[in-house]
């Protein structure tokens, strides 16, 4: 693994670049307080812009140690509108496992693909790791399209596995996953 860490991304719409402390007006108002983006996530919705900063300020530290976590922001507004990460990586498989979230009023678009796409890019071609995974809830369909749409492949389904934190459903776990050879 070629270990890069966060590096400056571009894709047709969009930048991908580290988190700045400036960003938190931003992630607060796009997505932190969003209950649609947020019933999907392991975090609740953001109750103040000081615990936006803190876990952005958080983030900013673990650069240092060499994490992959990446704000979107758009390029014709510089509008911050979500964000997508390396939630693991194992140097021992040469794999990672991605997740993302969106606002709500930018979902439909095509920016979770379009920066999903860019990120497996990056993973696979210039960090050289051999497998980048992702998953998501039954409840959540959308999210799986996504993974689709930016040429990852169904590979299991986890009978319920994970309970839905506002409707305490059972959801199934669905993963999905790309290596170099599907590029």
């Amino acid at each position: 693994m070629n270990d890069l860490g966060t590096k400056t991304l571009f894709t047709d719409r969009l930048i991908l670049r580290k988190f700045k402390i400036e960003d938190a007006d931003g992630m607060y108002k796009n997505w932190a307080t969003d209950s649609e983006c947020c019933k999907f996530l392991s975090w609740d919705v953001h109750q103040s812009i000081e615990e936006t900063k803190s876990v952005i300020q958080s983030w900013i530290k673990e650069y240092d140690n060499g994490s992959y976590n990446w704000i979107v922001e758009l390029k014709d507004t510089h509008e911050v509108i979500g964000s997508i990460s390396a939630i693991t990586i194992s140097k021992k498989h040469n794999t990672a496992e991605l997740g993302y979230c969106y606002g709500s009023k930018f979902w439909g678009k095509g920016y979770a693909t379009e920066a999903l796409r860019a990120v497996i890019k990056y993973l696979l071609n210039e960090c050289n790791l051999y497998l980048i995974e992702a998953r998501h809830i039954s409840g959540n369909p959308a999210s799986g399209k996504v993974m689709a749409k930016a040429g990852m492949h169904k590979d299991a389904v986890l009978k319920n596995r994970r309970i839905n934190k506002y409707t305490k459903e059972r959801n199934d776990s669905i993963i999905y996953s790309i290596t170099k050879e599907d590029l």
